[in-house]
């Protein structure tokens, strides 16, 4: 599809993250359509110290954001773990009560909770739901009157194009920072190793699991729970440990490599064009631990970049690379079927 063919389609919405009031800002002033935040408990998936809004700074967040035509849309995208529930209860409550504009739900519980008690809330589902083919999707539609779906990062754009003429609500989809397990709402590897859970503690290697150990030959070994998962060389750059991107021996090769992901962003940017035209809605920046700066970085040039499609011209996407984990970028699944 051309540049000037993409001009006449409908404008995706840019969908921006926010792990902060800071950020959130930094996202609506760089021209987020919309912001996607959550609240300090394991409700939503990035339950991290220091991230995530109070009720009151909610409150407020959301009183700027729709000040300058933002939309606000309220993770709550864990699953509900009894006997708490009340707590996945209290957060769609919350939703409804300061007027974010959706939830973003996961757990079939909460959705029926949410599409109960208050019918006029728009609900989009989470990608941690992981719904991928037509029929699961409209399951959702059907049964919780879901308006949009994030689909997971497993789907060409191809795929994303059928589905989009079998299902009744809009999609949205990822197109700009972590690459992920591919089998979103189904990690269990933090789990096995720490004791909490991305998809129901909402957090992936927490903080408290996580310890630095230099070694004699001054590398650096990076632990979690105990278990050593990478090992930085003296001035190799050392990141966060996440299970699924540590390196690892085994008995199949020699030396060690990344046996689950590489540390690797998703980049589509490269892919706008074809994305709009296969009827997708809303395209997703991933990022809710990340820095204000970043945000502002990320969500201007993609800003720009939407802009510049939608007036059938060519974007400049060269920025973009900086900003990516490692300076390396793929287009995963979404191009061919063949990425690791």
């Amino acid at each position: 599809m051309s540049a000037s063919q993409t001009a006449k389609s409908n404008r995706p919405e840019l969908i921006c993250p926010a792990g902060t009031p800071a950020a959130l800002r930094a996202a609506v002033d760089a021209g987020a359509d919309a912001v996607y935040c959550g609240l300090q408990n394991a409700t939503n998936a990035r339950n991290f110290p220091g991230l995530n809004f109070t009720p009151e700074a909610l409150t407020q967040s959301i009183a700027y954001a729709h000040e300058r035509s933002t939309k606000v849309l309220l993770a709550v995208n864990s699953f509900a773990t009894a006997p708490e529930t009340e707590l996945w209860h209290d957060a769609v409550d919350i939703a409804a009560r300061e007027n974010a504009d959706a939830v973003i739900v996961a757990d079939i519980g909460v959705a029926r909770y949410a599409a109960d008690k208050h019918p006029d809330l728009r609900l989009h589902l989470s990608v941690q739901a992981g719904a991928s083919s037509p029929e699961a999707i409209k399951y959702y539609c059907r049964e919780f009157g879901i308006a949009r779906v994030v689909l997971p990062r497993i789907l060409t754009v191809t795929e994303i194009s059928a589905i989009h003429d079998e299902i009744p609500c809009e999609i949205e989809a990822f197109v700009f920072g972590n690459i992920g397990m591919m089998a979103e709402g189904r990690c269990s590897l933090t789990n096995y190793i720490t004791g909490k859970s991305t998809n129901m503690d909402g957090v992936c290697s927490p903080a408290s699991a996580v310890q630095y150990v230099k070694n004699a030959d001054q590398s650096l070994a990076a632990n979690l729970g105990g278990f050593e998962i990478d090992c930085f060389a003296q001035g190799e750059s050392a990141g966060y440990p996440t299970i699924c991107k540590g390196r690892y021996l085994t008995p199949a090769r020699s030396g060690t490599y990344y046996a689950f992901e590489e540390p690797i962003s998703l980049n589509l940017s490269s892919l706008l064009p074809e994305l709009v035209a296969a009827g997708v809605t809303a395209l997703k920046i991933e990022g809710r631990q990340r820095s204000r700066s970043y945000v502002k970085a990320v969500v201007s040039s993609y800003r720009a970049a939407i802009d510049a499609i939608m007036e059938g011209l060519e974007p400049d996407l060269s920025t973009l690379i900086s900003l990516t984990e490692g300076g390396k970028e793929t287009q995963g699944a979404f191009k061919s079927k063949k990425w690791r």
